[in-house]
């Protein structure tokens, strides 16, 4: 009986070391689909930009005014933020900042690329 175990644990272990390569060929497609279905919805992106720079920033976000793609998968939001609360409300000043993001939803850089009364319509 002895022999007999033994021999099986050794096909056994000969069994599983064949099969470790397999895995290991496998895994890398494994990775990338992980990686592929990993990657946030659109929704999860918006969020976590509005938290991002909430962060950074130590101003709120209002309200998110364009949201897109980019070529390299990565994103790109304009964010409308409060940066002085006034009275009566439609004096305060808010800003609009333009985020990037990567495709995983890391912020990768902002910049404020308008201030304005809220109370003020652009002049088209």
């Amino acid at each position: 009986m002895a022999n007999t175990s033994g021999t099986s644990g050794k096909s056994d272990t000969s069994e599983e070391s064949e099969n470790e390569p397999k895995d290991n060929q496998s895994s890398p497609s494994k990775t990338q689909s992980s990686k592929t279905e990993s990657l946030p919805g659109p929704m999860d992106v918006l969020r976590g930009a509005r938290a991002q720079l909430a962060e950074l920033t130590g101003m709120e976000a209002e309200s998110v005014s364009s949201f897109e793609r980019m070529e390299d998968d990565g994103w790109m939001l304009r964010i409308e933020v409060l940066e002085l609360a006034r009275v009566p409300d439609t004096m305060s000043l808010l800003a609009s900042y333009e985020v990037t993001l990567d495709a995983y939803g890391a912020l990768t850089g902002y910049r404020r690329v308008r201030r304005y009364e809220r109370g003020r319509a652009d002049r088209s």
